[in-house]
């Protein structure tokens, strides 16, 4: 054989933090904002700053439902910089640094999956509680063959767009009927059970992969062990 044959199912919704790139961590904002800004980016500076945003109270901004919309994702973390005592200058730092795509790394086997499943004829959507467009991330990386990884995303189940977030079933059934597909034809890959495990309830099977922590990390040949188990191996 030549290439994967026999695909289990026939569409893979992919989860954005936690299973495609790493998420951005509360240190690493820290230090990327001071950083960015000029200022002393030293662990006792950075713990500085994580002290005070741990003494207020960030449950607004910790919950699902600011990603339904960009604004209100704004306001909220924006008021918990606030209620933190973060300087102006630095509480627009740390939320630029939060919200740029483009600095969460991508795993170094996402290409390796994307190129699979389209040469397999396995569409991909996207579905993300995220207060950001991701296409632009996907858009600079080159396929190779004048495609980039844009061009092998078939629906982009975005919250802020969308108005709903998981676990909000809503948004798994977006990606379902924008796919034309019925759930057990679609396997979901996430990192977070309360959230991307709530596409089961809908009848998608879901797999959940431990959260990724590196580029490095090697976990994707997994979603691959599922959908196509007779491709050919190296």
């Amino acid at each position: 054989m030549t290439g994967p044959t026999h695909p289990r199912f026939r569409a893979v919704l992919l989860d954005w933090r936690g299973t495609l790139v790493v998420a951005p961590t509360f240190p690493w904002l820290a230090t990327t904002a001071l950083t960015h800004l000029g200022r002393d980016a030293s662990p006792d500076a950075v713990e500085h700053v994580l002290r005070r945003l741990r003494s207020a109270d960030s449950s607004r901004a910790d919950s699902s439902q600011v990603d339904t919309d960009a604004a209100q994702h704004r306001a909220a973390h924006l008021a918990w910089f606030a209620a933190a005592g973060v300087d102006d200058e630095l509480a627009e730092a740390l939320y630029a640094a939060e919200s740029d795509a483009s600095l969460n790394p991508f795993a170094a086997d996402v290409g390796d999956l994307l190129r699979a499943l389209a040469a397999a004829g396995v569409r991909v959507g996207v579905v993300s509680d995220i207060h950001v467009d991701l296409r632009p991330v996907f858009a600079a990386r080159p396929v190779g063959d004048g495609r980039t990884w844009a061009d092998l995303v078939d629906v982009w189940a975005l919250s802020y767009e969308l108005g709903v977030a998981k676990p909000d079933p809503a948004i798994f059934r977006y990606a379902l009927e924008s796919l034309r597909l019925d759930p057990h034809e679609v396997l979901m890959v996430g990192d977070r059970g309360p959230w991307d495990g709530a596409a089961a309830e809908l009848g998608i099977t879901t797999l959940l992969l431990p959260p990724l922590v590196h580029p490095g990390q090697a976990r994707l040949h997994r979603v691959l062990d599922l959908v196509l188990p007779d491709r050919p191996r190296d």
